[in-house]
């Protein structure tokens, strides 16, 4: 079980480093550097993949928890078991219909911010955030744990 433990430590790190680095350093710095359509543009396009990712470390992770604990759920089993529900939602509903309603969105430049779509996008939007920071922080509550 030397192996699980090891495999369950780097998939962690990679999820939550990933996220991290994702969240507080390429996003700002693209909508820092880059007109808003751009950078909107470049993080739409990453977007599945980031989830996907998640997707995956994630279920490796508890694949790797489980093996260690002989199948029980404890409290590092069951925060995973969260966090991965919680990157599904993104991944599965959020992220889908957030795309959507970008497409039909020319421009965030010229649009305003009163226009119907943008308020979706805008909605869809801050669930998605706090979605994103509730799956870092339990992934540094695991961190921790270790």
């Amino acid at each position: 079980m030397k192996y699980a433990e090891t495999i369950y430590r780097l998939a962690i790190a990679l999820w939550v480093g990933g996220g991290a680095l994702f969240t507080f350093v390429l996003t700002p710095l693209l909508f820092k550097t880059e007109s808003r359509d751009t950078a909107g543009r470049i993080v739409g396009t990453f977007f599945p993949g980031y989830f996907r990712w998640g997707l995956a470390c994630g279920a490796i992770a508890l694949v790797c928890r489980l093996l260690q604990r002989g199948g029980r759920l404890e409290l590092a089993g069951v925060i995973l078991v969260l966090m991965l529900a919680v990157t599904s939602f993104q991944a599965f509903y959020v992220e889908p219909k957030a795309a959507d309603i970008k497409s039909r969105i020319v421009s965030f430049e010229t649009t305003p911010k009163s226009d119907p779509m943008r308020q979706q996008f805008s909605k869809l939007h801050g669930v998605s955030a706090v979605c994103n920071l509730a799956v870092v922080a339990g992934g540094v509550v695991l961190v921790i744990l270790l």
